[in-house]
């Protein structure tokens, strides 16, 4: 069986990282980690999607994209927890700017509830967005892909421990996507579609944020002693948060030929975190 990956050690590192000519399509691309993904591959050359829940912020996006960047971009609608939806997106973005080459999973929730409280509901929609929108989204790129492809999937710190109390669904849905990450490698190496993994710890994005101060709403009126909570930056090595455009950089390696003989890890984008 041969596998279609070349050997790209001649070319020269401009070329490596030079993306003029493909398409990568971001799933929750419209803010956030998403949108710096988008714009560190948009600088790189890729023709962009923006996938998100919001029409109308993924075409505000994609517009701000493509007159910042010059490239050709679009948004569309895409809800990753329906599969019909994210293959009538992703048709519809093909149309007008290409097929995917790159493909990235970064739609994700994290709402904080304890294990006892959550309703089973609330664990189902988790996991619909977290690891069944990886598996639907890295379905349609295998489709999309006949001659090659890269997909990365944006784990978490959570995808390698435990973490906050109350992330029981989250925890679980990113150790099942690290995982997916693996078998899906295995299974789309002959096709010449390289998977990978990109793990963050906590980075201040709106959505994260937001999320982050629910959380400590919910810790606080259970009365968790939240003084005890350790804070984002207790165990960075670098002196301080990782930002969107760190973790974007990260990506943006793992879609170039750079790491062309990688597939199958998960990085961890984490200032040291979880040594």
């Amino acid at each position: 069986m041969s596998f279609p990956f070349p050997d790209v050690s001649s070319n020269p590192l401009a070329s490596l990282l030079d993306l003029t000519g493909r398409t990568a399509l971001v799933t929750g691309g419209a803010q956030g980690l998403g949108r710096a993904i988008a714009d560190r591959l948009a600088e790189a050359g890729a023709s962009i999607v923006i996938a998100d829940l919001d029409e109308g912020r993924s075409e505000a996006a994609a517009e701000e994209i493509a007159a910042r960047f010059a490239v050709p971009t679009v948004g569309v609608r895409m809800d990753v927890t329906d599969a019909g939806s994210v293959a009538v997106a992703t048709d519809s973005a093909a149309t007008a700017v290409g097929a995917p080459d790159i493909w990235v999973n970064n739609a994700g929730i994290f709402p904080s509830q304890s294990l006892i409280e959550m309703s089973d509901e609330t664990w189902e929609q988790v996991f619909a967005v977290n690891t069944r929108g990886v598996r639907n989204g890295a379905r349609e790129a295998a489709r999309r892909m006949p001659q090659g492809g890269v997909v990365v999937n944006i784990v978490s710190t959570a995808g390698f421990r435990g973490t906050a109390p109350g992330l029981s669904a989250y925890v679980s849905s990113k150790h099942a996507v690290r995982g997916l990450t693996k078998q899906l490698a295995l299974e789309l190496a002959p096709q010449g579609i390289r998977v990978l993994g990109v793990a963050p710890s906590y980075v201040p994005t709106e959505g994260n944020m937001a999320m982050a101060a629910a959380a400590m709403e919910q810790m606080a009126a259970a009365g968790i002693d939240l003084s005890t909570m350790p804070s984002a930056m207790s165990h960075s090595l670098i002196g301080r948060q990782g930002t969107p455009d760190d973790i974007a950089r990260v990506v943006l390696f793992c879609a170039s030929d750079l790491s062309m003989v990688m597939t199958g890890s998960t990085l961890l984008a984490d200032a040291g975190e979880t040594i």
